[in-house]
């Protein structure tokens, strides 16, 4: 079955182009093309695809906005935002809007082809620039407190949780992780869950982040 995938981009050059490449991969399925946030949202629905290009920069409605509100209705539809952007002002509330990942249109187009299927699959996906742009970043808590994470925060993890923890770093499905582990699937659902309410994270997009940055805490 092919992956379908709508392309939301308002500059037309950049939209044909990787309409072009990507009309060339046999397991995908081009079904729409829209030029701003809010026809994405409006034609999400319609279209039904499994992954959504997303840009950031975009007239109308821009597409962190856009992408709030497609996580919102559309929990099944996956997100990945290419955009030019690298900064952490865009890259984070980006990350925490819901989105499943997060690439730069510098990347080359056999790797965003990739990115696309593995995403599909259920995994984060980092441009490899990205990471070294969250090292500061604190990642907000969902507790009542109104904290935030910080790297001690790890310290509650069991050492399995921290082992699972490492693997969703990596961009590994549950059931990857099951088998990299030797467990079963439902028992690293169960660890992602504790893993999320240990460090008042809401999602595995956020779990990842987390992980990368703890992972450069301890390297520097």
């Amino acid at each position: 079955m092919k992956i379908k995938i709508m392309l939301v981009d308002d500059h037309q050059i950049v939209l044909k182009g990787i309409s072009f490449y990507l009309s060339m991969q046999p397991d995908f399925e081009l079904v729409g093309e829209a030029y701003n946030g809010k026809e994405a949202v409006e034609k999400a629905g319609e279209w039904k695809p499994d992954i959504i290009l997303m840009d950031l920069n975009m007239p109308v409605m821009d597409g962190i906005e856009a992408s709030r509100l497609l996580v919102e209705r559309h929990p099944g539809i996956k997100i990945l935002v290419l955009t030019s952007f690298a900064d952490r002002s865009h890259i984070v509330p980006a990350l925490q809007s819901g989105v499943a990942g997060y690439m730069l249109k510098d990347v080359e187009p056999d790797q965003l082809a990739e990115a696309i299927r593995s995403a599909h699959k259920g995994n984060v996906q980092l441009h490899p620039d990205i990471a070294s742009s969250l090292v500061e970043v604190t990642l907000p808590a969902a507790d009542a407190r109104g904290g935030s994470v910080s790297f001690d925060a790890r310290a509650a993890l069991t050492p399995r949780e921290q082992e699972v923890l490492q693997l969703l770093a990596k961009g590994m499905s549950n059931k990857e992780i099951a088998g990299a582990l030797t467990v079963a699937e439902k028992t690293v659902k169960t660890h992602v869950s504790s893993i999320l309410s240990k460090l008042g994270l809401s999602d595995r997009t956020q779990a990842a982040l987390y992980a990368v940055q703890m992972q450069h805490a301890a390297d520097n």
